[in-house]
C-alpha cells in the first residue's frame, strides 16, 4: 500500500510540474513587451531593390536550421553592396521551440514596423532580432544604443535592495562574460541583509563577443540602472549586444539555467568564521615563509647598474586586506642614463611635486620620469602607497605605470610617455586649441568620464581622485585622454560613500564647496571637478577667467547664459560652426548638473556616462552651481598658496594649488 501511495504521489507531482512548465511556455509564446527601433541608421532601401529581396529571403529562412538549439542565430545573405546581415538572440532560459517561435514573430513584425530601413532592431520579452547592411558578428556594436525601462513599483527598503542588486549584477556580469562561444548568460538572486527582500536577475551577451567585449557591454548596461530604475523593484537595460533584467520575483526558468545565489555580506562573514580555524595556520606559515624569502632577497641580491630589475614590492595594507603586486623597479643609474642625467633639454614640465623628464629605455621605449622634490611634502611611505595604488589601477583612460625607483634619497616614478602633453597645454593656447575640434573634445569628455567611473565603481579599489583638472589629463598620439597624478587620491572601502578630513588638498576652482568648507570627501567631489572640466573643454576658457563685469568666473558665466537661453555664448568660437550643436548643448547641460551646489543633486559618474551616451533620455533641470564668486569670494582670495580654515576651535590646513601645481598627499583607508 505504501509503494502504491508513493507511486501515485510522484506521478501527480510530475503531472503538476508538466502543467506548470507548459503554462510557462504558453505564456512565453505570447510576449507582451515589443520595442522596435527603426532609426539606427545605415540608410533606406526601396521595395524593388536587391537589398529588399535579400532581406525577405534571409528572414523567411532565419530559423529553419533547427540544429541551432542554443538561442543564437547569425546569418547573412546576398552579395555586396546589398548583403544583409541578421542576428537573433533568445533569452538564455527559454527552450529551442519557444525561441524559434519568438524569432519567427520578430522576423514578420520588424520589417513591417521599420519599412524600408536598412538597419532595424526589435526587443521582445524573450528574444532580440536585428538586421543591418554591415556585419555584426564578433563586433561590439554601438555602445551608445540603449533601451531602459522599469517596473514602477518602489522597493520597500530601497538602500538595502540597491545594495543586493549591485552585488548580484557584479556576479552575473562576470559569470556571463566567462561563458563559452555558445552561451554567455547568467541568472541568480541576492537577498538583503535584514529586510528579507530578494532580487532576481539575469544578464546575457551575444555569444560571438569576447569575454572582454561582453564585460564592457554589461558594465555599460549596469551603469544605466540608476538612471532608469533607481529604487524600483524591477527594470531592464537592453543593448544591441547584451541585456539585463532584475525583478523582485523569479522571472526566469531555473530548470533551464542554473541560478547563482549571492549571499549577503553577513552570511559570507559567518561562512568565513566557520572556516577560519581550518585556514589560519597555513596562512601564517605562508606569510612567515614569504617574509623570510623577502629578507633573504633584500640582503643577498645585488642590482647591476644600467639594467632593469624585476622585484616584488610588498604593499602596505590597502582597504582592509594585504595585497601584493609585481612592479618593475628601476636602478637609479639606469634612470639617470635614460634622462641624460635629468638634463633641462629633456624636461617636460615642472610642478609643486617636482619635475617630469622625458627618457628612453634601452629597448627604445620612450618614458616620462616624475622626480619628486625633497620638499614636495610626500614621504617614502606615501610614495610607496602611490606606486602601489597606480599599479593596481589598469584602464585605457588612466596613465600607465611602468615602474619606480626609491634609492639614494630619490623618489622616481616612471610612466608611459604621452606625446601630446596635457589637455591644458592645448586647450588654453589660442594657436594649439585649433587642433581640438568638437569630435576630439567630446572624445576627451567621454574618456575622462569612463576613467572616473572605473575609479568609483569598477576597479578593485574605490578611489576618489581629488585633483581632477585639465593639467592632469594627458593626451596620447591620437588625443585620447588619460587621467594622471594620483598623489592626492583617497581610498574608500567597497561600501563607503563619504568621509571627513581635516586636511584639504586639491586645486582651487575644481574643489566642491562641501569639501573646502566642511572637509566632506565623496565621489561627488570628483563629479564636481568633472563638471568644471566639461565647461572648460567646451568654452576653451579656464574656470577662473573673467568674462564681463557681471560674471564671477566660468561657472557663473555659464549658469547666467544657460538660464537666459544664450548657450551659444558659452561655446568656444572655434566650435560655433560645428554640426553637433545639440550634442554640445547637451554636454553643457551635463556639466551644469555636475557642478550643482548641493552634492546630493549631482549625478553619479554612472549616470553621467548614460547621459553622455544616450541622446533620447531627458535631463533634469540643473540648479545653481557652487562657488559663484559673489557668495563665496572670501574663500578664494588667495588661490596660489596654502590657506587655512577653522572649525569648532581646531586649526585645519587647506593645501591647494593653482592650475599648474599639485601638492601630493595620499590618504589610504
Amino acid at each position: 500500500m505504501t509503494r502504491i501511495t508513493v507511486t501515485i504521489f510522484l506521478a501527480l507531482l510530475s503531472f503538476l510540474s508538466h502543467l506548470l512548465i507548459l503554462s510557462t511556455q504558453q505564456e512565453q509564446q505570447h510576449p507582451d513587451t515589443v520595442h522596435p527601433n527603426c532609426s539606427i541608421g545605415n540608410g533606406t532601401y526601396t521595395d524593388t531593390s536587391p537589398y529588399h529581396n535579400n532581406l525577405i529571403t534571409l528572414l523567411s529562412n532565419f530559423t529553419s536550421n533547427t540544429t541551432d538549439d542554443y538561442g543564437f542565430y547569425n546569418y547573412s545573405y546576398g552579395q555586396n553592396p546589398d548583403t544583409v546581415y541578421a542576428s537573433g538572440l533568445c533569452r538564455g532560459d527559454v527552450t529551442p521551440d519557444v525561441c524559434r517561435s519568438c524569432l519567427n514573430n520578430a522576423t514578420r513584425l520588424l520589417p513591417h514596423n521599420c519599412s524600408n530601413q536598412k538597419e532595424a532592431f526589435l526587443y521582445y520579452d524573450l528574444c532580440i532580432l536585428q538586421y543591418s547592411s554591415s556585419s555584426m558578428f564578433g563586433i561590439y556594436v554601438d555602445p551608445d544604443f540603449s533601451y531602459a525601462f522599469n517596473n514602477p513599483e518602489k522597493a520597500a527598503d530601497a538602500d538595502q535592495y540597491t545594495d543586493a542588486l549591485d552585488r548580484l549584477m557584479k556576479v552575473l556580469k562576470t559569470n556571463a562574460a566567462d561563458g563559452g562561444s555558445d552561451r554567455k548568460v547568467a541568472a541568480g538572486n541576492s537577498s538583503t541583509l535584514s529586510s528579507g527582500q530578494t532580487v532576481h536577475g539575469l544578464a546575457q551577451c551575444t555569444p560571438d563577443l569576447t569575454e572582454q567585449q561582453c564585460d564592457d557591454c554589461l558594465v555599460n548596461a549596469i551603469s544605466g540602472i540608476p538612471l532608469c530604475c533607481q529604487n524600483k523593484v524591477g527594470g531592464r537595460v537592453i543593448k544591441r549586444n547584451c541585456n539585463l533584467r532584475f525583478e523582485k520575483v523569479q522571472f526566469y526558468n531555473p530548470t533551464v539555467i542554473d541560478p547563482i545565489q549571492v549571499l549577503p555580506p553577513s552570511q559570507g562573514n559567518n561562512f568565513k568564521s566557520r572556516n577560519i580555524i581550518v585556514i589560519i595556520i597555513p596562512i601564517i606559515a605562508v606569510a612567515v615563509f614569504l617574509l623570510l624569502i623577502s629578507i633573504f632577497i633584500f640582503l643577498k641580491m645585488k642590482k647591476p647598474k644600467e639594467a632593469i630589475q624585476n622585484s616584488f614590492v610588498e604593499a602596505d595594507q590597502l582597504d582592509g586586506e594585504i595585497k601584493h603586486a609585481e612592479i618593475i623597479q628601476f636602478d637609479f643609474d639606469t634612470i639617470k642614463l635614460t634622462t641624460d642625467n635629468f638634463s633641462d633639454s629633456n624636461k617636460l614640465g615642472q610642478g609643486g611635486f617636482g619635475a617630469v623628464y622625458k627618457g628612453e629605455l634601452y629597448n627604445g621605449e620612450e618614458v616620462a620620469v616624475k622626480r619628486l622634490s625633497r620638499d614636495s611634502g610626500q614621504g617614502d611611505r606615501e610614495f610607496k602607497n602611490e606606486v602601489m595604488l597606480v599599479a593596481k589601477l589598469q584602464h585605457r583612460n588612466l596613465v600607465r605605470l611602468l615602474g619606480f625607483c626609491l634609492e639614494r634619497g630619490e623618489r622616481l616614478v616612471v610612466y608611459e610617455y604621452l606625446p601630446n602633453k596635457s589637455l591644458d597645454f592645448l586647450l588654453f593656447d589660442p594657436d594649439r586649441s585649433a587642433h581640438l575640434n568638437w569630435a576630439t573634445r567630446h572624445q576627451i569628455i567621454v574618456g575622462v568620464a569612463r576613467g572616473l567611473l572605473y575609479f568609483h565603481e569598477d576597479s578593485r579599489l574605490r578611489v576618489i581622485h581629488r585633483d581632477l583638472k585639465a593639467s592632469n589629463i594627458l593626451l596620447d598620439g591620437e588625443l585620447n585622454p588619460k587621467i594622471s597624478d594620483f598623489g592626492m587620491a583617497r581610498l574608500f572601502s567597497a561600501d563607503q560613500t563619504q568621509s571627513n578630513t581635516n586636511r584639504i588638498v586639491g586645486t582651487y576652482g575644481y574643489m566642491a564647496p562641501e569639501y573646502v568648507l566642511h572637509g566632506q570627501c565623496s565621489m561627488k567631489l570628483d563629479v564636481y571637478s568633472f563638471g568644471v572640466l566639461i565647461l572648460e573643454i567646451i568654452s576653451g576658457k579656464k574656470n577662473n577667467s573673467i568674462f564681463n563685469e557681471n560674471s564671477y568666473g566660468l561657472l557663473d558665466f555659464a549658469w547666467q547664459n544657460w538660464r537666459q537661453g544664450n548657450g551659444s555664448n558659452i561655446i568656444d568660437p572655434l566650435l560655433i560652426n560645428s554640426d553637433s550643436r545639440n550634442e554640445i548643448m547637451r554636454c553643457i547641460h551635463v556639466g551644469l548638473l555636475c557642478v550643482q551646489e548641493n552634492a546630493i543633486d549631482r549625478p553619479t559618474m554612472a549616470s553621467v556616462g548614460v547621459m553622455l551616451s544616450s541622446h533620447s533620455l531627458s535631463l533634469p533641470v540643473p540648479s545653481k552651481p557652487a562657488f559663484l564668486m559673489n557668495s563665496t569670494s572670501s574663500i578664494l582670495k588667495d588661490s596660489s598658496s596654502e590657506a587655512t580654515r577653522s572649525s569648532e576651535g581646531r586649526r585645519n590646513y587647506v593645501q591647494a594649488s593653482s592650475n599648474e601645481v599639485s601638492i601630493t598627499n595620499l590618504s589610504p583607508r
